[in-house]
């Protein structure tokens, strides 16, 4: 690391993090982008003014933590029911279908069949970050558009769950059966904890003390941080842990105000946490996979909006909605990384396949971002006609 060590970084992450977050801001991109392409230029690839894996890893494994809980913290399963019903075949069919692409586009470029598998699975997922980003608020809350999105999005990111606890438990040996078993036993167990804990503990302390904002602060911190360890000490992750933490606060009334109340945090690790992807990632390899990663990008922006338009008037969705969803939905995603992330910490997917993974995520990231941008309603909208908050 640079002689300033930690003080260094963190300068470096946030000051460099502003500047490079103004230029995407005015270039129409999420600025997710920019932290990632700063943590490549700083990084151990790049310039070289943060070399410290360990500390690299350590800022990932707090930002996945914190970014699991809020996610979540945001998922309402009653209200999402009859939606779910709706998209579920649209989302597993279309899961299947990218996975195939992925596989096969791998496969041609010579990846053995673990990583062609792992690379198919990270293109089975959007962005949710730039899905919802790029969604306007009266379009996520009155529209259909907005809430078959939303749908999509929540139901690929309990799959990316699923997968990441497959991955655990895969890193225990290489038949990883009663590892396997001995996990999906603990995640009920967890989720007995969580809920417990909350409808006991946790609201009781909530309703006596919300007054105090200090202290309901530090009680959603430890409540993510308390959970996320014992799903560790039970042979899960701290990621699910985290997760379970989320969702059992969900559904009851203080979610808002804990949301809130961990909105700073959040934002302050989901910068480090993208840093440090951009950091980890290897640009002597990224030249060898260049080819077949913009290759992987090409057709995931061609094939997703293609797909989508078939499965959901299938479904009797009007082509417009089933055309707008796959574009808006027409990149890999924040957990496409996060997998790739787990699967190279575990030793099961090569460095040359996790470098096809990331820059294709962030080539999807760019140019999905830009096709939304250009043609749909969003935030940051190029012209006033389409400009809408």
């Amino acid at each position: 690391m640079h002689e300033g060590g930690l003080v260094f970084s963190i300068f470096l992450i946030f000051t460099g993090a502003a500047l490079f977050a103004t230029v995407a801001l005015y270039a129409r991109q999420a600025m997710l982008v920019a932290y990632i392409v700063l943590g490549a230029l700083t990084g151990p690839s790049g310039l070289g003014l943060v070399t410290d894996a360990a500390l690299i890893e350590q800022i990932s494994e707090i930002g996945i933590i914190f970014l699991l809980f809020l996610l979540g913290l945001n998922l309402y399963p009653q209200k999402l029911l009859n939606l779910f019903r709706e998209t579920l075949l649209v989302t597993v069919a279309s899961s299947v279908a990218f996975c195939g692409a992925g596989f096969f586009i791998a496969r041609l470029f010579g990846l053995g069949s673990l990583d062609a598998l792992l690379v198919g699975v990270a293109a089975m997922f959007s962005s949710t970050i730039i899905g919802l980003k790029l969604l306007p608020t009266t379009v996520l809350h009155h529209r259909h558009t907005g809430e078959v999105i939303v749908s999509i999005l929540l139901l690929q990111d309990l799959i990316a769950i699923f997968a990441m606890l497959f991955l655990a438990a895969m890193s225990h040996g290489e038949v990883p059966l009663m590892s396997t078993v001995g996990t999906v036993l603990a995640l009920p167990v967890l989720v007995a904890i969580a809920f417990v804990g909350e409808r006991y503990v946790l609201m009781k302390l909530f309703m006596k003390f919300d007054r105090i904002q200090d202290y309901v602060f530090l009680l959603a911190l430890g409540w993510c941080l308390g959970i996320a360890q014992a799903g560790y000490a039970m042979g899960l992750s701290y990621e699910i842990g985290a997760f379970v933490a989320g969702i059992a606060v969900a559904t009851s009334p203080i979610a808002r105000h804990i949301a809130e109340s961990l909105k700073p945090l959040r934002d302050f690790f989901l910068v480090m946490f993208f840093f440090a992807l951009g950091a980890g990632f290897d640009a002597a390899a990224a030249k060898t996979m260049a080819l077949p990663a913009l290759v992987l990008a090409g057709v995931m922006i061609a094939l997703k909006p293609a797909v989508y338009r078939v499965l959901f008037v299938a479904h009797s969705e009007s082509p417009r909605l089933a055309w707008e969803t796959g574009v808006r939905l027409g990149q890999l995603s924040e957990f496409s990384l996060l997998l790739v992330f787990v699967a190279v910490e575990s030793a099961m997917m090569s460095d040359e396949a996790a470098s096809m993974v990331q820059l294709a995520t962030i080539v999807t990231f760019v140019a999905s971002s830009y096709l939304v941008v250009l043609r749909y309603p969003t935030p940051i909208a190029l012209s006033d006609k389409l400009r809408r908050d």
